[in-house]
């Protein structure tokens, strides 16, 4: 059982959804990722589901119980398979809520109060878990105090990745004090901030790719990642995304190059998914044949710059 409403409508809404289509935007974050081989929708769905977005409940509890009076029949504990009740994520919930309430009980509680901490325990929620780095390592030189007192996504990657370290979210202060800092943690980060924007490994494998048509772009990872990991359906409330679909394909026109749209380590092999800025109708337009072919052309001389061992080209790619 997932924590009370963290599936929906949050799922698709706000911070989160904006972190996660940042992430997927492999053409801007690929060379500030820090963990570069692939990640299962799995297991990225069942860290997101249990960690984000439990502050929520505190909000909501109490009104579901007034709307809903049947919900105070609910079992206290529930001990079958580990399955989370309602009263442990209201636990969890009021853990997470103590300044709220403290400040509240205090008298110093308001709106303000409440909607801001919820936004900012968001934010850096979703910023440790991005898996990209955005915080420059010069910011920590320029202000050494920093390392205490802000959380980078290097950081908290440490604690997912070697275990039993780096347990505090938002403030490494803790963690140094009760002897659980990754002494890795400062040096890993200056490493990949300072790589950031320089090339990287270059891909064994490339898959040159092209978009199939205007509803199904909408299904890629950096627009709905959850839609990204299931097949292709059309969904009613995704046809108003329809014109901003199609303006982002007229952007896509005048676009020069292909981009990254994809990337496994697999055994110490990089295999890449680039994408021609075209769409599936535009292959069979005739004034579109040229500018096509001089993008796959570029393609495979980028790759071979690159040093590609091999490159596979999408269907209409093929016969253009």
């Amino acid at each position: 059982m997932a924590p009370f409403l963290s599936s929906w409508p949050w799922d698709n809404l706000g911070i989160y959804k904006l972190w996660s289509s940042y992430t997927n935007m492999l053409f801007l974050t690929r060379n500030r990722r820090i963990l570069q081989q692939g990640v299962d929708f799995k297991q990225i769905d069942k860290e997101w589901n249990w960690d984000n977005f439990l502050i929520l409940q505190a909000l909501f509890a109490f009104i579901g119980c007034y709307i809903f009076p049947s919900l105070q029949n609910l079992p206290l504990w529930n001990l079958k398979a580990g399955n989370a009740t309602f009263l442990e994520n209201l636990v969890l919930s009021v853990v997470i809520g103590i300044p709220m309430i403290g400040a509240s009980l205090l008298g110093y509680g308001s709106l303000g109060l409440i909607f801001g901490y919820i936004s900012i325990f968001d934010f850096l929620r979703c910023l440790g878990h991005c898996n990209v780095e955005v915080v420059p390592h010069t910011v920590f030189e320029a202000v050494p105090v920093l390392r205490y007192l802000l959380y980078t996504p290097t950081y908290h990657s440490l604690h997912h990745t070697e275990m039993e370290t780096n347990f505090c979210l938002f403030m490494p202060l803790f963690d140094t004090l009760g002897k659980t800092l990754n002494s890795r943690s400062w040096e890993l980060h200056k490493i990949i901030s300072s790589n950031a924007g320089k090339n990287r490994q270059a891909p064994d494998f490339v898959f040159l790719a092209h978009v199939v048509d205007v509803t199904s772009s909408t299904h890629v990872s950096f627009v709905f990642r959850s839609f990204g990991s299931l097949p292709y359906t059309v969904r009613m409330f995704l046809v108003p995304m329809v014109p901003g679909a199609f303006l982002f394909m007229l952007a896509m026109w005048l676009w020069s190059k292909t981009f990254l749209v994809s990337f496994y380590n697999l055994r110490k092999r990089l295999h890449q998914t680039w994408a021609v800025p075209r769409f599936g109708f535009q292959y069979f337009l005739p004034f579109a044949t040229e500018g096509i072919n001089k993008q796959i052309e570029d393609a495979i001389l980028r790759a071979d710059k690159l040093g590609v061992k091999v490159i596979s080209l999408a269907a209409l790619n093929k016969v253009s």
